[in-house]
This record gives C-alpha cells, sequence and structure tokens, in this order.
C-alpha cells in the first residue's frame, strides 16, 4: 500500500514539474494548479519548493498549505533523485515526497543552474482509512472463509465418522440382545475390524450353543446309565455297575471336550500339522504293534491347521485310532491344501461302515453312547469338533483299501 502511496507522490511532483518555470532566477507556477486538493486550504494534500542550501528558503508553496505550519525537517535529496518518507505536519503523520532538481533560464550565459527541492506532502489518515476498510474487510472475508471451511470440515467429519456412529449403534444394540452381529456395509478401513468382531461374536455364541447342547446331551446321556446302575445296585451286580460308570465316564469325557472346543476363529495363529501327525503316528505305532500295520502318508510342507493345537490332536487322534482298530494291515493319511481349503483324508482295510450308519453317525444331535464298538465316542467327537470349525466330515468307502474313508475339509 506505501508503494501506491509513493507512485500517486510521484506523479504529482511530476506534474508540479512540467508546469514550473524559471524566468531570471525566479520562479513561477501557476496561480491554480489542475489538482484541486492543491488550492483548497488545509486539505491535506499540499506542495513546496524549497531551495537547496544549507539554510532552505521557502521558494513556492501551494494555496493548501496557506493554514498549516510548514515543516522545518524537510530532506533534500541529491539532484534527480527523490526521497519518500513521514513526517509530523501539524500533530498528524503525513507522507511526504522530496525530490531535488535543477533549472537553468539562460544557458548562453554561464549561471549558475538554480538548485531546488519539491516536496509533496499528503496527509496519512485517508491512507490509515483506506488501510482499516482493507483490514474490515480481509478479517471479514477471511472470517467468512474460516466459517465455510470450519461448515465443511463439520459436515466431512459427520460424513467420514458416520460408519464409526453405525458401528458403535450396533454393538449397542449387540450389547442389549437386539442383535446378534454386524449387518451394515463398512467402508474398506473398517472391514477388517467388523469381520474380525463378527468372528469373535460367532465364536462366542458358537461356544455358548456348545456348552448348552453338551449340558442338554450330557443330562439326556446319563440317564439310562443311571437308571440300569441304582438297578444292579440293587441287585449287588458290582461287574455291570462297573460297566455303567466307565461308560458315564466316556461320556462325560466326551461331552467336556466336545463343549470346550475352541471353535473357527480367525484369532489363532494356527498350527503346523506335520508335527502333530508325527507324534500322533508314534504313539499309535507303540499301541497297535501286534497287529504290524502298514502306514502310508501324503503330508504337504508346512501345511497350517487354523485352529487350536489340542483340537487338531484330538481330530487326528481319533480318526487314527478309529482306523488302525478297524484296519486289517493298511493305513492311509493324506493331509494336503488346496485352494482356499484344507483337506484331511484317512483311510483303512477294515470292513468299512455300512451306508445306513453312515447317515446315522452324520445326523446332528445323535448322541455319543448310539455308535458301534469301534466308531464309536471318538467318532462323535471328530464330528461335533469338526462342526464347531464350520467343516464338513464325510465318510464312505475307499476305493484303493475298501474299507473306510473319513475326508474331513476346513476352509481356509
Amino acid at each position: 500500500m506505501g508503494a501506491s502511496v509513493q507512485n500517486e507522490l510521484v506523479a504529482y511532483s511530476y506534474s508540479l514539474l512540467a508546469v514550473a518555470e524559471v524566468d531570471q532566477g525566479q520562479l513561477f507556477m501557476p496561480d491554480a494548479l489542475a489538482e484541486n486538493r492543491f488550492n483548497i486550504s488545509e486539505s491535506g494534500l499540499y506542495a513546496l519548493i524549497t531551495s537547496k542550501t544549507d539554510n532552505p528558503l521557502t521558494l513556492w508553496s501551494s494555496a493548501s498549505l496557506l493554514a498549516v505550519i510548514i515543516p522545518e525537517n524537510l530532506q533534500s535529496p541529491i539532484i534527480g533523485n527523490g526521497d519518500f518518507y513521514s513526517i509530523t505536519v501539524d500533530g498528524s503523520q503525513h507522507f511526504i515526497y522530496s525530490f531535488s532538481v535543477s533549472f537553468s533560464d539562460d544557458f548562453s550565459e554561464k549561471k549558475s543552474p538554480q538548485e531546488m527541492t519539491l516536496h509533496i506532502i499528503k496527509q496519512q489518515a485517508d491512507y490509515q482509512l483506506l488501510m482499516n476498510e482493507f483490514r474490515q474487510q480481509l478479517w471479514l472475508g477471511l472470517t467468512s472463509l474460516m466459517a465455510i471451511l470450519l461448515l465443511i470440515q463439520f459436515i466431512w467429519l459427520r460424513w467420514s465418522l458416520k460408519p464409526l456412529a453405525n458401528l458403535k449403534k450396533e454393538i449397542s444394540d449387540i450389547e442389549q440382545g437386539k442383535a446378534n452381529l454386524l449387518k451394515a456395509h463398512y467402508p474398506k478401513e473398517l472391514q477388517q475390524v467388523t469381520a474380525q468382531l463378527n468372528t469373535l461374536l460367532t465364536t462366542e455364541q458358537n461356544q455358548r450353543k456348545r456348552y448348552r447342547n453338551a449340558l442338554s446331551d450330557l443330562a439326556h446321556s446319563l440317564k439310562t446309565p443311571l437308571a440300569v446302575l441304582q438297578g444292579h445296585i440293587a441287585m449287588n451286580d458290582v461287574e455291570h455297575s462297573k460297566e455303567q460308570l466307565d461308560t458315564m465316564n466316556l461320556m462325560i469325557e466326551h461331552q467336556l471336550k466336545r463343549a470346550q472346543s475352541a471353535g473357527q476363529s480367525s484369532w489363532h495363529l494356527g498350527v503346523e500339522i506335520a508335527p502333530c501327525f508325527n507324534k500322533l503316528l508314534n504313539s499309535l505305532k507303540k499301541i497297535y504293534r501286534d497287529k504290524q500295520l502298514t502306514y502310508q502318508q501324503n503330508i504337504d510342507d508346512d501345511v497350517i491347521f487354523k485352529g487350536d493345537e489340542v483340537d487338531l490332536f484330538e481330530i487326528l487322534g481319533n480318526l487314527m485310532d478309529n482306523a488302525c482298530k478297524a484296519a486289517i494291515a493298511d493305513v492311509i493319511v493324506y493331509i494336503n491344501s488346496q485352494p482356499n481349503q484344507l483337506v484331511i483324508s484317512v483311510e483303512d482295510d477294515g470292513c468299512g461302515i455300512e451306508e445306513t450308519e453312515i447317515t446315522h453317525i452324520l445326523q446332528r444331535g445323535t448322541r455319543a453312547d448310539t455308535y458301534e464298538q469301534g466308531h464309536g465316542i471318538g467318532l462323535a467327537i471328530v464330528r461335533d469338533l469338526v462342526e464347531s470349525y464350520q467343516g464338513s466330515l464325510t465318510i464312505e468307502r475307499s476305493t484303493e483299501l475298501g474299507g473306510a474313508k473319513f475326508t474331513i475339509t476346513f476352509a481356509m
């Protein structure tokens, strides 16, 4: 803004110097100047010409300076140069532009040129008024812009945080029992979190369901052995009483293992199958060494079971134990990972399982005590564990060995 004032005063100085004349060493200026404010007293725009000497004399002053005290501390720059600065006139601040020139009225005579300084003085009040108006407009514009930006930011935050508000509401509904899972569609940034929460909720719900089913099945399963046991106790039949107690212990063990299974959960880091299989195989070889069984195995390297290690031991152990019981000479185990799934297959060369019995075994809710010897409670544990991991169990006849073939498939 100061540069524009300086340019304005420079323009005034050029216009005054254009009408100035020097004759016989005397300076002549028009009675009225083109800029009317120079002609009006105390207009705020003044012009003054002083001699360029050690004690400057006033050679001319505009009519606007008649009632104004001329300041004494005026600068006198070198010829051809100008200075822009501020001074105090009648107690108020003014801008001033001082420009020194040299006039000569007769070049034929060897007279020294007339040197003088033109001073253009302008009151700063107008400038301050413009600055105040500019500041007001600037602050008004900035305030409006800030308000618009805050409004946009508020709307953007409301929009961007809306999924979190929906997530909070859905979690509140789950806490109050109004919903079981998170069902809303969430942006990609939250999909992994919501998927993990849903998995956790599903696992917890399935765990509670297994507890209820296990307790219900246990209570139902114990009714018959207890009734028989009471009859044998009344008859003083110790041998049959012990048999019923063993049956009850097996049922309790089965239902507890069924209820305590970890079930499907994306929080498991995964268990390497090969080391677990090798431990089981070494144990079974010692248990069934009298049968002199031949074991064939085909297990992919680094294949992982996405679940609990104890559950993996239960599944593999029961399948392999049943196969060793039923087998005559050969047992085959295949464990491999296919696209998006893990497949476990155990085959034996025994007598196999009848079609009607297969349907009965795979029927949901069938109790362990209804199975025949050889594929009893162990297979029931496998069935329940596979269901808890959302897997599938199929039973068929082995085309290679002729006995039973158990195939378990888990989604990866």
